[in-house]
């Protein structure tokens, strides 16, 4: 015997749902809500995560490098709390012609700011950074007490 589901007939569990079934058509009808929404519309462009991270560890430091070309080192605000590094700066855009059609606009100005939680504490204070091509890279040393500890094993 061959059954077809038609809609949203009842299934063979008799309208029996999951709760998961039930929270992914809460997210659905979640999802439509927020996207019919009209100040969705007036809220200004996203421009996406800026500026482009990588976090690197060794045994003694992490190291931050950041891509933000075009922003001079002297515009940027670094600052480091505990285990989060912040970098925070604007990015500002040669105006187009005030006649200019936009095939595709990707770049955005404005200001930014990203806040970087790292694994493990860092000494603030031999905190280095420095830029070069347009990349930001800065140097964390970790505080004495993340740093691993060699134990060595006594024998009898």
């Amino acid at each position: 015997m061959l059954l077809r589901r038609i809609g949203n007939w009842p299934r063979l569990d008799w309208g029996f749902r999951s709760s998961l079934d039930e929270l992914e058509r809460m997210r659905r009808q979640m999802d439509w809500l927020s996207e019919s929404l009209p100040g969705r519309f007036l809220a200004e462009p996203f421009a996406g995560v800026f500026p482009l991270v990588n976090v690197t560890e060794d045994k003694d430091r992490f190291v931050v490098r950041a891509e933000l070309p075009g922003i001079k080192p002297d515009e940027l605000e670094i600052s480091v709390t505990g285990n989060n590094l912040s970098i925070s700066g604007e990015r500002k855009l040669e105006p187009e012609d005030a006649g200019a059609k936009y095939h595709r606009r990707e770049r955005e100005a404005g200001k930014f700011s990203r806040v970087i939680s790292l694994p493990a504490p860092v000494d603030a204070d031999k905190v280095e950074a420095h830029s070069a091509e347009g990349i930001l890279t800065i140097v964390l040393p970790k505080a004495e007490i993340a740093k691993p500890k060699q134990i060595a094993i006594k024998t009898s």
